[in-house]
């Protein structure tokens, strides 16, 4: 008797075929995503642990009526100390927080300077960013883990002349891209055949058996945490390949290229302090307050201000102004003032922008999760920690496919009993 042979539909065909990429996607990444999900769900809250394992740094016991020092008066105290050059000021809305002075200091190689917290009503400074603790420590090894595997706390190059730092960054980011497209083709091989089954993707059935169970996990969790997967995926080897942060920014539409001599602005000017002119023919600053109300007309809301002092004289001072709140976009607006008068020059409001340079200025807050304040955090917290279930659920699927016996298709032949 020949055998029953089913033609494959077209939709069976395009599932298979998305169906061997998933799979392949998958198991070639698997381990280095693990890795990488893993380091970036506990970097998530990088920000929040380094601050509480350094309280002093940035919370204060605020005296019961008392008034904060106006910050410009504290100039020459932190350029004194630091013997550098006050670049940005930071002033925090809530009033139990410190000032920020950022100090680049002359021969200093760490990237962004170095940062002075100051109590803003004694005066006194509380410490800097170069303190060392062991979670500032433990969150730069899971950085390094993230980006590089670890593969730059290696010295000698591993292969050729290859950086090790370059390695790992290329590594990672190629398991990046392919884990975006398992992604892409788990999308679509998550839709059932047949339709009005398509509510069992959405629920996780735990009475069943743990290889039923798992396989819920995979595509339950994965289904849920799609749209932050994605956003992860599509917009981290941005870091790893210059072609790809290249095309990144052609999609969008907001490509330039890069002026020659980028980063030779030239000295940046002495800091300087309210009614004193700056050597080198610097603009005379006024109160920071006087800023701050210019600012407060334009941008009626309470928020963070980071002021950034200007170079030269004709460098106009620049204000950044960040809403607060659990629910508050991390993304700021910009005002920038004439440092002698205070008059406002220009204004960029965020939302204002067109869509596509909100996404751009946005690639790494919305990598990381730093979109809406701790709201879109927690998010992609669980998001990030769901990617790093996804090569473990995934391959224990494989496995368990493998152990299929094959279908037996001989006729079982009913034994019959004598008559009683």
């Amino acid at each position: 008797m020949a055998k029953s042979t089913r033609t494959k539909t077209t939709w069976q065909k395009i599932r298979k075929l998305f169906n061997d990429i998933h799979l392949w996607a998958g198991l070639i990444s698997g381990m280095v995503v693990v890795v990488v999900c893993l380091s970036g769900t506990i970097y998530t809250y990088n920000t929040e642990l380094r601050e509480w394992a350094s309280p002093h740094l940035h919370k204060i016991q605020a005296p019961a009526g008392a008034k904060r020092i106006p910050a410009d008066s504290l100039l020459p105290k932190i350029a004194n100390e630091s013997g550098g050059i006050i670049t940005a000021v930071s002033l925090p809305a809530d009033p139990a927080r410190t000032y920020q002075f950022s100090v680049r200091i002359e021969g200093e190689q760490s990237r962004g300077g170095t940062t002075y917290y100051v109590n803003p009503y004694t005066g006194n400074i509380t410490g800097t960013s170069k303190e060392k603790t062991k979670t500032g420590e433990f969150m730069q090894t899971m950085f390094s883990l993230h980006r590089w595997l670890l593969l730059d706390k290696i010295e000698e190059p591993l292969i050729g002349d290859l950086p090790n730092r370059q390695l790992g960054s290329y590594i990672s980011g190629a398991a990046t891209i392919l884990f975006t497209l398992g992604v892409l083709t788990g999308l679509v091989i998550w839709f059932p055949q047949k339709l009005r089954n398509w509510r069992q993707g959405l629920k996780i059935k735990w009475s069943a058996s743990w290889k039923r169970i798992n396989h819920d996990l995979h595509n339950t969790l994965a289904f849920y945490s799609l749209i932050f997967l994605f956003l992860m995926g599509i917009t981290g080897p941005q870091w790893s390949f210059p072609w790809y942060r290249t095309g990144l920014q052609k999609a969008l539409g907001t490509y330039k290229e890069q002026p020659a001599g980028r980063g030779e602005g030239g000295a940046q000017s002495p800091a300087r302090s309210t009614g004193n002119t700056e050597a080198g023919g610097g603009p005379e600053l006024l109160p920071f307050t006087t800023y701050i109300a210019a600012a407060d007309q334009a941008l009626p809301y309470p928020g963070d201000y980071r002021i950034t002092l200007p170079r030269h004289a004709e460098t106009p001072l620049s204000i950044s102004k960040n809403r607060v709140g659990f629910f508050a976009p991390a993304a700021s607006d910009q005002i920038s003032l004439d440092a002698s008068t205070a008059t406002i020059t220009d204004i960029q409001i965020f939302r204002d922008k067109a869509l596509n340079e909100r996404i751009a200025a946005s690639i790494k807050a919305l990598h990381v999760g730093n979109v809406y304040g701790q709201f879109t955090k927690l998010i992609y917290f669980l998001a990030c920690l769901v990617a790093t279930t996804l090569p473990i659920t995934g391959t224990l699927i494989w496995l368990n496919k493998m152990k299929k016996k094959p279908a037996k298709h001989a006729r079982k032949v009913p034994k019959v009993g004598l008559p009683v």
